[in-house]
């Protein structure tokens, strides 16, 4: 593997770092027989030794249990709680974890009131053993946030453009704090794809950067901090999404590399990563043609599709397990996205998936109803029937189940007794943390173009003119009015007025732009086809304010807040500035509500509450007369312009 002189010094410095901390190692024992079986695997082997083949396999499920509709057509009701039904499930199915998503986290108290009953079910189940629950979140930091109530972070690629890896630590060891609190134990983090397209249309700002040895550096910290802070990290998605064009939410992705091109860039962050001690992995669904070859025959096209990494033991055993020495946990990503679901048999992917050399299954689903739990319930008794007629052996499954229960042990999840502790939720959602957030984002930001511009000296009386891109936005400009005035770096009197860009309001906009004292727009893109004004109505609108603006001597300032290729698109405006990230909120947060301070961080700025420090970690491709990306590089990665 093609390796620069960055990746090999963090490998030797975490590697190093890892053996020190490492608690089987002693200086007084400087030599260790191999021959001599350590006292944590006798114990996970005679733990495994009186468990059942079911009890074995519900280890290697994490399932969902987030709105419980009786049928399909109910309106549906979010589980906050244990219901009758969900006890059933637990107490039948014994799962090695559940994955929480927004709708079980509506407050502190009862989400951790939540999970003790969940494994209050498995310990009060008729069984050999009971075994507490490994409890998953996407708790990425930034956009993807699942706690309603706490610290939201910044985000990896914010994080990157701060241009200090340190904050990545800090970011995950608060993540890991609350979550801990919570006596959440597992979180699906940190992403590890290089955002290598500018295209893709799901990895984008979750991804550190485009370049290898920023997310490896970044990557490096966020794992440290979530492990200090006893929560189980999980890399994902093995072996890259970055290069997709294609969401596996909603399509089969593919990407044509090879093995020798993914060992060039992909696989860098992923193997420095293992280098230093990485808890789980989790696999993409994306097809690699070159590197595994066998097609199915999809269930709902009729078109012939190669296996996903996900199914793949090419990719999973050979790569991952042999040549990059990785022996931890496998997990995979949900079982029920589109990619997966679409074209390929239920029970093939539970075959198949176990024979590449998975650890654990995600069988979650947006709907809990009595469909799904029987799906559960059936997941086991397949896999059962496999290895009960010799297709897969049962030393397969001893396998996964022995690496589940060493991780479960690591972090003190062997028994009830351990995880039975009084959690202080006051540090979730802290004013220390809010205030470290809001830091983070200020350093985010990140100046591509000033024409003296910024700092805007907002006097009395004067109009300000914000208009977004989309309405849910809004309420942005009043979270960053209230504090430019409470820090009084402008008048009460500066007024804020806040418009959504649409067919309806394209007249309302160009009027007031005409009339404002300065005019700030927002974009928000998701995707590159949002850059042609045929398919955003906001971009074409945003192209007629900054010229309405400019005829009448106002000033414009465009926000990139979410995807920063957008930068590329108003090259017009008399400043640009990039924030990395930004969520829908309809009211101003409160009570320790999360929120996301990368916009409201970067609409302070343009008034001088700070001088915006970050780079971009990202390549800006210019954009041709049908706003498409060129090969050439508007802006560089690491760029910023000076005040």
């Amino acid at each position: 593997m093609k390796n620069t002189f960055l990746h090999y010094a963090l490998r030797i410095v975490l590697g190093a770092a890892v053996l020190s901390t490492c608690a089987s190692c002693s200086a007084s024992d400087p030599e260790i027989s191999q021959d001599t079986p350590e006292p944590e695997t006798d114990q996970i082997a005679d733990l495994i030794s009186t468990m059942s083949l079911e009890e074995k396999i519900g280890q290697m499920l994490t399932v969902s249990y987030r709105t419980w509709k009786q049928t399909q057509e109910d309106e549906g009701m979010k589980i906050t709680h244990v219901t009758d039904e969900v006890r059933k499930s637990l107490s039948e199915v014994h799962p090695g974890g559940v994955i929480l998503f927004a709708e079980n986290c509506q407050e502190n108290e009862q989400i951790a009131q939540l999970l003790g009953e969940m494994n209050e079910a498995v310990k009060d189940s008729d069984g050999s053993v009971h075994i507490p629950l490994l409890f998953s979140i996407d708790q990425e930091g930034g956009v993807i946030a699942r706690l309603t109530k706490g610290t939201k972070g910044i985000g990896n690629m914010a994080l990157a453009a701060t241009g200090d890896p340190e904050n990545a630590y800090r970011e995950a060891q608060t993540i890991a704090s609350e979550l801990s609190a919570l006596s959440i134990n597992a979180d699906f983090a940190p992403v590890m794809d290089i955002n290598s397209n500018p295209a893709n249309p799901v990895i984008g700002i979750r991804s550190f950067s485009d370049d290898p040895d920023t997310v490896s550096e970044y990557g490096m910290q966020f794992l440290k901090g979530l492990q200090d802070g006893g929560v189980i990290s999980t890399l994902k998605h093995f072996p890259g999404h970055g290069d997709t064009d294609t969401d596996s939410h909603t399509g089969l992705p593919k990407v044509d590399r090879s093995y020798e091109e993914l060992k060039e860039r992909e696989l860098i962050p992923f193997q420095a990563m293992i280098d230093a001690g990485a808890d789980m992995i989790m696999t993409a669904h994306i097809q690699y043609p070159q590197i595994e070859k066998e097609t199915y025959t999809s269930v709902s096209t009729g078109e012939t599709v190669y296996l996903p990494a996900t199914m793949s033991k090419t990719i999973l055993t050979d790569i991952l397990r042999r040549d990059m020495g990785f022996e931890g946990v496998i997990v995979t990503d949900s079982l029920d996205m589109d990619a997966i679901k679409e074209h390929y048999d239920y029970d093939d992917i539970c075959r198949k998936t176990i024979e590449a050399g998975v650890d654990i299954l995600l069988v979650s689903s947006e709907v809990t109803d009595p469909a799904y739990l029987e799906k559960i319930s059936h997941t086991v008794s397949y896999i059962a029937s496999l290895v009960n007629d010799g297709t897969i052996p049962e030393s397969r499954i001893d396998e996964s189940v022995t690496r589940i229960l060493k991780l479960k042990k690591k972090y003190g999840l062997l028994s009830f007794d351990e995880t039975e502790r009084s959690s202080d939720l006051s540090i979730i959602g802290s004013e220390a943390g809010h205030e470290a957030e809001w830091k983070m984002a200020q350093q985010a930001v990140t100046m591509l173009k000033n024409d003296d511009v910024i700092p805007f000296k907002a006097e009395d009386h004067r109009k300000i003119l914000m208009i977004f891109s989309h309405s849910s936005r809004l309420v942005n400009a009043e979270f960053a009015r209230k504090r430019l005035i409470a820090e009084k770096i402008i008048p009460e009197s500066v007024t804020f007025e806040a418009v959504a860009a649409d067919a309806d309001t394209q007249q309302e906009c160009l009027k007031k732009a005409s009339a404002a004292d300065l005019v700030i727009l927002v974009s928000t893109i998701f995707s590159a086809d949002a850059m042609n004004p045929q398919n955003n109505t906001a971009s074409a609108i945003f192209d007629r304010v900054i010229d309405a603006a400019h005829r009448s001597g106002t000033k414009t300032v465009m926000i990139s807040s979410y995807l920063p290729y957008d930068t590329a698109r108003y090259q017009n405006a008399d400043a640009i500035l990039a924030s990395y990230g930004s969520v829908p909120i309809y009211v101003l947060p409160e009570n320790g509500e999360t929120y996301l301070a990368n916009l409201p961080a970067a609409i302070c700025a343009v008034f001088g509450e700070s001088e915006p420090g970050g780079s971009l970690p990202v390549d800006i491709p210019a954009l041709n007369s049908r706003y498409e990306f060129t090969d050439e590089i508007l802006y560089p990665r690491g760029f910023r312009a000076e005040n």
